[in-house]
């Protein structure tokens, strides 16, 4: 982030997109800036999403933080095991179908059973370090569409994945594809007060996470 997590960003993004919630925002730039400031490759652009929000609502923003602009607005998917409308439960767990949240770094693209994805790396362990092991990814789901807000009230679910429309998944991944950072919030009080991202005086031990991490071919 060439401007770190600044006064003036948050307000460039902040204006950009008016519906996002400023504390998940807040959240979502220090995580970011306390990786940077422990060995993570400084991202020029940013996803948020807000499990808090229901699957009928646009709840995926995409940021350029080198602009400080928004690049999309859409909606995401959740875990079929994570709620029907509304997420509420969320696992790191092998077979839970269940989404995670936290911090992930997003890596490299590929061609899968659901085309044109992107696999997710979390940075946050117990929390979501089991993401690429759980094949957490990003696709395109017919499921995701306004035509199942229509008449479900509700978009389809995935097995964990992020997945997004058909219309924007190539935007998606190709602006997140090589480094660039994806942040998943939900209100878990846990998460919340336990994270090393979110609790960055700790920097140790985001340090020291970060470490095992590459350690662990990460």
């Amino acid at each position: 982030m060439a401007d770190g997590l600044s006064t003036n960003l948050y307000s460039k993004l902040s204006q950009a997109a008016p519906n996002l919630n400023p504390a998940v925002l807040q959240k979502a730039l220090a995580a970011s800036s306390c990786a940077v400031a422990n060995g993570v490759a400084s991202p020029e652009r940013l996803a948020v999403i807000d499990f808090s929000l229901p699957s009928s609502q646009r709840r995926l923003w995409l940021f350029d933080l080198t602009r400080g602009n928004l690049i999309l607005r859409d909606l995401v998917a959740h875990g079929k095991n994570s709620g029907m409308e509304s997420a509420t439960a969320f696992s790191n767990n092998n077979g839970s179908y269940q989404s995670s949240i936290g911090l992930f770094r997003a890596s490299e693209s590929y061609l899968g059973r659901h085309g044109y994805s992107l696999r997710l790396d979390g940075l946050e362990p117990g929390v979501n370090d089991l993401a690429r092991e759980r094949a957490i990814v990003i696709h395109g789901a017919d499921y995701v569409d306004t035509s199942w807000v229509e008449e479900f009230g509700r978009i389809g679910r995935s097995h964990g994945c992020p997945a997004v429309s058909q219309g924007v998944v190539r935007e998606v991944v190709d602006s997140l594809k090589g480094g660039q950072l994806v942040f998943s919030y939900y209100p878990d009080q846990q998460w919340l007060a336990s994270s090393a991202f979110l609790n960055c005086d700790a920097g140790s031990q985001v340090a020291g996470l970060m470490a095992a991490g590459e350690a662990a071919g990460g």
